[in-house]
């Protein structure tokens, strides 16, 4: 299953030890689950680790950064999307272009609404909705 990181959900398996993002990380070989992001979202988490904490930091550079693949930016896509976030529509688009199964990320106020219905293909939710899933209890 392949699974795309947006920079909430990075921010959050960085900050945090404890958590359903940070699980995401640390079991996904365990799972099989293919963890992928975007330049586009690593330039955000580069730009706002530090605003964290130097724990953050550390665990980014030092664990995290070689446990996901990126895919392509993507800026278009072959079918139409109304979306009216522009600076989340990359985001959106580049999860949909690499053929990613589910869209992880922590940003309700942008992507909630995508929470029920997804998009085309493409499954939105937060790591916790996710493992909540996938997981027995």
């Amino acid at each position: 299953m392949k699974l795309f990181l947006d920079t909430s959900v990075l921010l959050a398996a960085a900050g945090s030890d404890r958590g359903a993002s940070r699980f995401v990380f640390e079991n996904a070989r365990e799972h099989d689950w293919e963890l992928v992001s975007s330049p586009y979202c690593l330039a955000e988490v580069e730009k706002n680790i530090a605003k964290i904490g130097d724990d953050a930091l550390r665990h980014w550079r030092n664990q995290m950064q070689n446990q996901f693949s990126l895919v392509r930016d993507s800026v278009v896509l072959d079918k139409p999307l109304a979306f009216g976030r522009e600076k989340d529509k990359p985001v959106l688009i580049t999860a949909l272009a690499g053929r990613c199964d589910i869209m992880l990320t922590l940003d309700r106020a942008d992507f909630g609404s995508f929470f029920d219905q997804g998009v085309y293909s493409l499954r939105v939710m937060t790591p916790g909705m996710f493992l909540r899933q996938r997981l027995p209890p």
